[in-house]
């Protein structure tokens, strides 16, 4: 997995990644060096997203991983308008599918890239599918579980 900073104000990767490059680049002219900051909003820092190869996303918290589709993965989708869900208890090995999103585009299966039991979804996406597409970092979030093996995360 790759870890980033999460961009939920941005809600855009790529922005990102170009206001990195352009304080590298000036930063370069003018101290002759580079450095990159870990972006944050206000006095607190941004929560750290990890991707996988598949692009997906999780946070972890207290032994809780919570998982939702990046902002790429959602443009390609196009818009979301059913979400497929397991079951809050559901036990799920690493890489096991769980669920679907389907779009007016495509339809793409779901996996979660750790070990771990439900112990919530994202009850918002049945009624507000859209809701993947207009705030994948946040409201957008799709389930979350116990990690079982919390090591995977490495």
């Amino acid at each position: 997995m790759i870890t980033v900073p999460s961009l939920a104000a941005a809600n855009d990767f790529s922005i990102f990644l170009g206001k990195i490059r352009k304080k590298k680049h000036s930063e370069e002219n003018s101290q002759g060096g580079a450095s990159i900051r870990t972006p944050h909003r206000g006095s607190a820092p941004l929560s750290v997203h990890k991707f996988t190869d598949k692009r997906e996303w999780i946070t972890t918290e207290n032994g809780i991983g919570t998982m939702g589709i990046s902002n790429f993965a959602q443009e390609a989708l196009g818009d979301v308008v059913y979400c497929s869900m397991p079951e809050v208890g559901t036990k799920l090995n690493k890489q096991d599918g769980f669920g679907a999103l389907e779009s007016v585009k495509a339809a793409s299966e779901l996996c979660f890239p750790l070990s771990g039991e439900v112990t919530e979804i994202n009850e918002a996406l049945v009624e507000y599918p859209g809701l993947v597409n207009t705030s994948c970092y946040e409201d957008g979030w799709l389930i979350k579980r116990a990690l079982s093996n919390p090591s995977e995360l490495d």
